[in-house]
């Protein structure tokens, strides 16, 4: 258990206990919150971007984090950890059941750290 003044320390110090160098990846949805982004910077880790589909509602394919995860390797870089913002934050969608299982799934066989940033899971508006 972490205590923190906020959720972003929070963010902060997992992500300081993470990162070990600039060969350590996370990775972090686009579009995001730049809160991942700086603070990766900040620690001298390596960003590695995965995109989040519009046409898809704003979810994730698998295959695209699979592609990521080998990508980052090619250059060197071992991914550690990956970042789920649900709803996300700009877009306000959240990730379907199915989606969240899936990425479970992926993170238990890559053996990646999940974070998952579910600040605003109580503020969820329907149509």
């Amino acid at each position: 258990i972490f205590l923190t003044d906020g959720a972003s320390k929070g963010v902060m110090q997992i992500l300081n206990v993470i990162i070990r160098g600039q060969n350590d990846g996370i990775l972090v949805p686009v579009p995001q919150y730049p809160l991942y982004s700086a603070t990766i910077s900040l620690l001298g880790g390596s960003l590695v971007p995965y995109y989040l589909e519009e046409t898809a509602n704003w979810g994730l394919d698998i295959n695209n984090l699979r592609d990521a995860v080998r990508q980052a390797t090619f250059k060197g870089i071992t991914v550690r950890a990956m970042v789920i913002i649900n709803p996300g934050n700009p877009t306000g969608q959240c990730l379907s059941l199915a989606n969240l299982k899936e990425i479970v799934h992926f993170c238990i066989h890559e053996n990646l750290v999940l974070l998952a940033d579910e600040v605003y899971q109580q503020n969820i508006y329907q149509d």
